[in-house]
């Protein structure tokens, strides 16, 4: 049987009851319209999961379950913020399997978001985790300047996405690089794409050049294909 999903945190869960709050009370019994007794999926976005039957301000454990929906490597995407469609990427990334997302400030990103923003791009994951049957929300972090995420993500598996470039297709290197339970990196670009000097510093930073393909996508298409083409690489695996 089809069971509807809803996130929760791991501090709700005493015993074999879990506690609700007002805004997941609200969204089992007025939006999704489940009654008393009925039975829905509650998980905690890292992994663990429960068939469970609700009760008044409460959620009783029937069973655990497994969910075995996630991809099989381990996904950071670096993304050089976009003016607007972040949270068509979020979405539509956590739909595909991301695991990580980092907003990137690069030379020409215009958005610097604020703590709400924030909150709201992981609101909007845990929203895509749940409507995907995934087993973990990802995390959405801080903004970090691009600098710092080289730093911080050098001497990773890293693919460094640029057009106009002479640099092979995502696609065709993932099989011969990757394998099972790996990690990777992943950074596209903001509208106008990275500079040179940025691209320099990548390389530097042991980051591969890679394309998407030979057409130019725009900065909310790029992360969503190169999510497509490691899921594509991932579920044949």
């Amino acid at each position: 049987m089809q069971y509807q999903r809803f996130v929760i945190e791991s501090h709700q869960k005493q015993g074999d009851l879990i506690q609700l709050t007002e805004a997941q009370n609200h969204y089992l019994r007025r939006v999704l319209r489940l009654s008393m007794r009925d039975r829905a999926i509650a998980i905690t976005g890292t992994g663990m999961a429960w068939i469970v039957e609700l009760t008044p301000d409460q959620a009783k454990i029937i069973a655990s379950i497994e969910i075995n929906t996630e991809l099989s490597v381990n996904v950071t995407l670096l993304v050089s913020l976009p003016k607007q469609g972040v949270d068509e990427i979020v979405r539509c990334c956590t739909e595909l399997g991301v695991t990580t997302i980092v907003p990137v400030l690069s030379e020409r990103t215009v958005l610097n978001p604020s703590a709400n923003k924030l909150s709201r791009w992981q609101r909007i994951a845990a929203e895509a985790s749940e409507q995907s049957e995934r087993a973990i929300v990802p995390t959405i972090q801080s903004p970090i300047s691009f600098t710092q995420a080289l730093t911080d993500y050098s001497g990773n598996q890293g693919y460094f996405c640029t057009a106009r470039h002479n640099a092979p297709v995502l696609s065709k290197i993932l099989p011969s690089q990757l394998t099972m339970n790996q990690s990777l990196v992943i950074a596209t670009g903001c509208e106008g794409g990275w500079t040179d000097s940025e691209i320099l510093q990548a390389q530097e930073a042991q980051f591969q050049l890679v394309s998407l393909g030979k057409r130019i996508l725009r900065a909310v298409t790029a992360p969503i294909t190169a999510m497509s083409l490691v899921g594509a690489f991932s579920e044949q695996r």
